[in-house]
């Protein structure tokens, strides 16, 4: 029987891209998305099931989740950012409910399915989650905020058996960092900065999801991994 797994913001961005390599590692998988553009737009091979989900809403993430009669895994990669914007206190908090709370939700939501199976969750982090993001500070404290959430939420739920540990990527190439890889002057300056000298793949962040929701990695819980080429900040 194939497992089961639930990835937020699973049609775009790194959450597509984990997604597929889920999918291709014999998960079942269950992308969700608060946009039904997304859904409907999201290019996804026969056996990849969608569905609706506003993790800032309570009876969204209940009865996403309760729908479900088993659940191996959960990947949290459902956030936003709005640069240049997170310093208006609305949008701030816009910003906090998403990419933390709705976390926090979907984790509670999986706590009683994934302690029935020895579950594993995945959240994402950043590199934000260590040094500072002056131009977006309600992401730079949502993210440090999940590397934290991680942490706790992993010791707290290990007598369940279910591991939890996070990803940080760096700069990838997704639809969110399509301006800066666009603008010749930023581009340089990251890559800089970028001992591998070039930009990530979402693939490449899925591939440490999947080690990370597998056996081989049994013994590995509250941990945050980089995902950055081993960017370092100025």
């Amino acid at each position: 029987m194939k497992k089961t797994v639930v990835v937020t913001g699973g049609t775009r961005g790194i959450g597509a891209a984990v997604s597929h390599v889920l999918f291709a590692a014999g998960w079942h998988v269950i992308a969700a998305s608060n946009s039904q553009e997304q859904i409907d737009t999201f290019e996804k091979p026969t056996g990849i099931d969608v569905g609706l989900l506003d993790v800032t809403e309570d009876d969204s993430v209940s009865e996403l989740f309760g729908k479900l009669e088993r659940l191996d895994a959960l990947v949290n990669c459902a956030g936003i950012l709005h640069r240049d914007a997170e310093y208006d206190l609305d949008v701030f908090k816009r910003v906090i409910d998403v990419n933390l709370t709705g976390t926090m939700r979907c984790c509670m939501a999986a706590q009683p399915l994934l302690a029935n199976s020895n579950g594993a969750i995945v959240n994402t982090a950043s590199m934000l989650s260590t040094f500072g993001g002056p131009l977006v500070p309600a992401y730079t404290a949502s993210k440090g905020g999940v590397a934290q959430l991680t942490k706790a939420l992993a010791g707290k739920w290990a007598v369940d058996g279910i591991r939890i540990n996070a990803v940080a990527p760096g700069w990838i190439e997704t639809e969110m960092t399509e301006g800066i890889r666009g603008s010749t002057q930023r581009n340089d300056a990251i890559l800089s900065r970028t001992p591998m000298n070039r930009w990530g793949k979402a693939e490449e962040v899925g591939n440490v999801v999947k080690w990370l929701l597998s056996e081989d990695a049994s013994f590995v819980t509250g941990s945050v991994y980089p995902v950055d080429g081993g960017y370092k900040a100025l």
